[in-house]
């Protein structure tokens, strides 16, 4: 039969397997916290700036008369709704770089 009191062989076994568990625990628990801190990083490093930078400002030039009727944002894009003698035109423009992408020309019959 075993033994019902733990000799000082058997308890100082037990102590080193909750080291080694400990240290296992311990290890993967640095590791995790090592790759959050990786990406969140790595994401702030490649954002590739902020919406406060301030940037040059930037004119939309409009013929004489025109109207601009609304906007919209969305999917990265721009979009003013403009009145030109009688006709409507949507522009499209970056929105991040504010560069012109298309002129849509909306003529009534």
């Amino acid at each position: 039969m075993s033994n019902p009191n733990p000799t000082d062989a058997d308890a100082a076994q037990v102590i080193a397997k909750a080291r080694r568990l400990m240290l296992g625990v311990m290890g993967a628990t640095f590791l995790a916290v090592a790759v959050v801190v990786g990406i969140i990083g790595y994401r702030l490093f490649r954002s590739g700036g902020s919406a406060t930078t301030p940037t040059a400002p930037v004119a939309a030039i409009l013929p004489a008369g025109a109207k601009v009727l609304s906007t919209a944002v969305g999917d990265g894009h721009i979009v003013l709704t403009v009145q030109v003698n009688g006709a409507t035109e949507l522009r499209t423009f970056d929105l991040k770089t504010l560069k012109p992408l298309g002129r849509l020309r909306l003529e009534p019959k």
